[in-house]
C-alpha cells in the first residue's frame, strides 16, 4: 500500500472514531403579540426544556406575571363585592395563601386583565393545581385581554379544558386575538364584552414572496385549527383569521359565537360530559338540562346585555326546569352561584339563631341541628340577594 494511500485510509479511521457532532436544532416556532387593538404574533423561541409538574410539588420553578394583573375572589358578585385580592407572586405558598378561603366556599373567581403569555400560562397551570388539591370544584376565569402569544394560550387553554373552567368575558372587558384561544377552551363561556380576531403576525418570518409568507403561516394556522377541533370550536374560525389584516379587527356577532361553538357550554365537553350524566342523574336529568340550555341561549342572551344580567336571567329560568337538581346539585346548570350561596348560608346561621347545643328541646334538652340551608335548597328570594340581585 503506498504512502499516501495509507494516510488517507488513516484519517477517514480517525474520522470515524471521533464523537458525532450534534445537528444543529431546528427553529421552533412559536407566536407571539401584536401591537393595536389585538395581539397574535408569530416569533421563534428556544426548545423549553420539560415542564415542571405544578400539580404534584411544592418547589414550583420561578415565574412572573409580565403584562398582567390577577385577582382572587370567592365571590361571583364583582359588582357589589369587587374582584377581591391581587395575586402578586406565584410561588406555591403566594398561591395557595390567596386561594384557601375559597375552600369552605368551594368556588374560585380568577380575574385577569392583560396579555397571553407565559406569566399567564403559569397563573393558570398553577391556580388550576391548588384548587385541584383543596377540592375546589367551581372555577371562573374572569378575562379581559387583548391577545399575545399562540403557543401560551393553546398550552394555558389545554390546562382551562382539563381542570373544568368557566370563562366570563364581561362588560367593559374585551377577549381578542390569541384570547379567542383561551374562550374556546372553557367548559362553559358567559360574554357580554366584544370579542375580535384578525390574522396572527409572523414577527420571524423571512419570506420575501406571498407564497413564502403563506407556507410559514399554514404551519402556525395548522396548530391553532389542531387546537380549535379538540376544543370543540369550528375551524372556519381560524379560516375567518386569515381574511383579516393584523391591523384590522373583526368582531363576531352573538350568533357567530354561538354559531362556532365559543359561547355558551363547550361543545366537547358536552359530549363528554352526557354519558356520564346519563349514568349519574339520569335521562330525565340530561332532558332538561339540554332544554335549559336551548331556552337560556334564546331568552337570556341579548345584545348588549351586562354579564351580571345575564347569570340573573339564567337563575331565574332554571327553576323553570327543575335546577339545582336535587340528586345531583352540583352538576346543574349555573352550579356554581349555589356554592356560594350555601357557604352564605352556613356563615350566616350562627348570627341568625342561637347555636344547636343551646337550644332547648320541648322535654328541656340541648338538640344539636344542622346549620341553616344545609341539605336544603334556599329560596329564589334569599339565593338573589345572598349574589346582591333584588329578592323576588
Amino acid at each position: 500500500m503506498s504512502i499516501p494511500f495509507r494516510a488517507i485510509a488513516l484519517c477517514a479511521l480517525l474520522a470515524g472514531c471521533g464523537a458525532p457532532q450534534p445537528d444543529a436544532p431546528a427553529a421552533a416556532e412559536a407566536v407571539a403579540e401584536a401591537n393595536g387593538m389585538g395581539e397574535f404574533i408569530s416569533t421563534p423561541v428556544e426548545p423549553a426544556p420539560k415542564p415542571y409538574d405544578v400539580r404534584k410539588g411544592t418547589d414550583w420553578p420561578e415565574a412572573a406575571l409580565a403584562d398582567g394583573v390577577a385577582m382572587v375572589s370567592c365571590e361571583l358578585d364583582y359588582a357589589n363585592q369587587g374582584d377581591g385580592e391581587a395575586l402578586a407572586h406565584l410561588s406555591f405558598m403566594s398561591v395557595a395563601d390567596a386561594i384557601r378561603p375559597c375552600q369552605e366556599v368551594g368556588l374560585v373567581r380568577l380575574r385577569y386583565q392583560g396579555k397571553i403569555n407565559a406569566g399567564f400560562t403559569a397563573l393558570v397551570e398553577r391556580v388550576s393545581a391548588i384548587a385541584d388539591r383543596m377540592e375546589i370544584g367551581k372555577r371562573v376565569l374572569d378575562i379581559d385581554s387583548t391577545g399575545g402569544q399562540v403557543e401560551d394560550a393553546i398550552r394555558a387553554g389545554d390546562a382551562i379544558g382539563a381542570s373544568g373552567w368557566t370563562i366570563w368575558v364581561r362588560e367593559g372587558a374585551s377577549c381578542h386575538s390569541a384570547c379567542v384561544l383561551i374562550l374556546g377552551a372553557g367548559d362553559v363561556r358567559m360574554i357580554s364584552g366584544p370579542v375580535g380576531i384578525h390574522r396572527i403576525i409572523r414577527m420571524s418570518s423571512t419570506a420575501t414572496s406571498r407564497a413564502q409568507l403563506n407556507e410559514e403561516l399554514q404551519a402556525v394556522y395548522g396548530r391553532v385549527k389542531e387546537y380549535l377541533a379538540r376544543n370543540g370550536v369550528a375551524v372556519a374560525v381560524a379560516d375567518m383569521m386569515m381574511a383579516v389584516p393584523n391591523r384590522n379587527l373583526r368582531l363576531l356577532t352573538p350568533d357567530e359565537l354561538l354559531e362556532y361553538g365559543l359561547d355558551g357550554t363547550n361543545p366537547a365537553q358536552d359530549d363528554l360530559d352526557r354519558l356520564q350524566l346519563m349514568r349519574k342523574c339520569g335521562e330525565d336529568f340530561v332532558r332538561r338540562r339540554d332544554a335549559f340550555q336551548r331556552s337560556f341561549d334564546r331568552q337570556c342572551k341579548v345584545p348588549d346585555r351586562e354579564l351580571e344580567e345575564l347569570n340573573d336571567c339564567g337563575l331565574a329560568l332554571r327553576e323553570e326546569y327543575g335546577f339545582p337538581d336535587g340528586t345531583c346539585p352540583d352538576d346543574s346548570p349555573m352550579s356554581e352561584f349555589d356554592a356560594v350561596r350555601s357557604a352564605f348560608f352556613q356563615r350566616r346561621a350562627p348570627a341568625d339563631e342561637p347555636p344547636a347545643e343551646e337550644r332547648p328541646d320541648s322535654a328541656g334538652a340541648g338538640v344539636r341541628e344542622s346549620g341553616l340551608g344545609i341539605g336544603k335548597k334556599p329560596s329564589v328570594g334569599a339565593a338573589t340577594a345572598a349574589t346582591g340581585g333584588s329578592p323576588e
